[in-house]
């Protein structure tokens, strides 16, 4: 099918939403990061549209590529609170949420909080934990709460949680629940590093001389920035044509052969907002139909599942993803 998608580089237009502090924001984390973290652009990018739109995101990769190490960094290049939990298979809700504790002085139960109250929460290896301890993040990452004891607590905005698991090691992890699942906004899949970035990585090591990473970082944004670009994004303007394209590339992956569950509502949603991040971060207060597409791989390749013959013959949920895209008409 030929591919008409429109090069907003040669284009010249008049945003009616100022989107210049937005995209500086934008540049500083990436150039803050760039002292760390070579390659991974597309990882740092989805991270920082993740951030935007108020979405949770999903790292997955083999150890050793910077899953842990990148997440650390990124929360640090915001003026926020940050909490590491290391999910292990003995770890309890309470630990999480946290639990109420008896005052002897005031003869009554305090609610002591959690690392889960914080801004940005780092979850490492989030499968390593039972389906019980799973289940006490979807309240909280749905509705930004935590209930316990009859009482309701409110968590300060921004929220986020960042989560790593392990592909490859199945000993003594748990599956996340698709519920849960669908409650990430991205699943990032980390890749290897090239050849060039491995050599720059030894060397920029090598040049450190054991120096810490996170030294090198600062925090460019404030929370108060973040609400306002948060604002900005909401009025990016999205045509008719754009919708209707993505509810039909979400409606064919529920009733594609080799698929055996399709995307909800919920993901049509996620590629909307993050396709509206993906604009901005680019300077325009329009979507175009490459935005879409930019986000329904990360978007779906967590809420589609292969059949379990698809998934014999070794083809990836990403494949096919693509291969709906191409099925569909491109808006014009």
């Amino acid at each position: 099918m030929e591919n008409n998608e429109t090069n907003t580089s040669d284009l010249n237009f008049d945003n009616r939403i100022p989107l210049e502090d937005l995209k500086n924001a934008v540049d500083a984390i990436k150039a803050e990061l760039a002292k760390v973290i070579i390659g991974q652009e597309n990882f740092i990018e989805l991270l920082i549209v993740s951030l935007l739109v108020d979405g949770h995101v999903l790292i997955e990769g083999v150890p050793g590529i910077a899953k842990t190490v990148t997440a650390k960094l990124f929360a640090k290049t915001l003026k926020t609170n940050f909490s590491r939990i290391q999910f292990t298979p003995d770890l309890m809700p309470s630990d999480i949420l946290g639990t109420s504790i008896f005052n002897v002085k005031t003869a009554e139960f305090e609610f002591k909080k959690g690392p889960i109250f914080s801004n940005i929460v780092l979850i490492d290896e989030i499968n390593r934990a039972p389906a019980k301890t799973q289940a006490a993040m979807f309240e909280i990452m749905e509705e930004i709460q935590v209930t316990m004891d009859g009482t309701t607590y409110k968590i300060d905005a921004p929220f986020m949680v960042l989560a790593t698991q392990n592909p490859i090691e199945q000993e003594g992890t748990y599956a996340l629940p698709e519920a849960q699942l669908d409650r990430f906004l991205f699943k990032i899949k980390v890749e290897y590093p090239t050849l060039e970035e491995e050599v720059k990585i030894i060397q920029t090591h090598h040049e450190r001389k054991g120096s810490k990473p996170q030294g090198l970082i600062n925090a460019v944004i404030t929370p108060t920035q973040l609400i306002d670009f948060k604002q900005k994004i909401q009025e990016i303007v999205v045509e008719e044509k754009i919708i209707k394209y993505i509810a039909e590339v979400i409606s064919k992956t529920r009733n594609h052969p080799h698929l055996y569950l399709g995307g909800s509502p919920r993901a049509s949603i996620a590629t909307l907002n993050a396709a509206k991040a993906f604009a901005a971060i680019d300077g325009r207060d329009f979507v175009i139909p490459n935005d879409i597409k930019r986000a329904l791989v990360p978007v779906l390749n967590h809420r589609v599942i292969l059949t379990p013959e698809r998934e014999m013959e070794g083809m990836s949920t990403d494949s096919v993803i693509k291969m709906i895209m191409e099925s569909v008409e491109i808006p014009r």
